[in-house]
């Protein structure tokens, strides 16, 4: 399975981006089984008020179906896990 998932907005808005095979990963099915998860869940929201302007926007695609966004805050426990694990990076 091929995952990609772009980070972009944040304080400095640099873009961080992630290409990943699950063929080629010792944890592959972990990460399918997260993908094929954050596929089924509906959209999350960003928290009402006045906005976040530096929250960080994510887009992730999986194979050839159409690619999901989300935002932080107010990642699913599965999108932050995929965050976590195909980014390198922890909350």
């Amino acid at each position: 399975m091929r995952l990609r998932l772009i980070r972009s907005g944040g304080l400095l808005g640099m873009p961080r981006r992630a290409d990943v095979d699950t063929s080629d990963r010792p944890d592959g099915a972990d990460l399918e089984q997260l993908a094929h998860q954050a596929l089924t869940e509906p959209p999350n929201r960003p928290p009402a008020g006045t906005g976040m302007p530096d929250a960080y926007h994510y887009t992730l695609t999986v194979d050839d179906q159409p690619p999901i966004e989300f935002t932080d805050p107010g990642l699913t426990e599965c999108q932050l896990q995929l965050v976590e694990r195909l980014l390198g990076e922890g909350f």
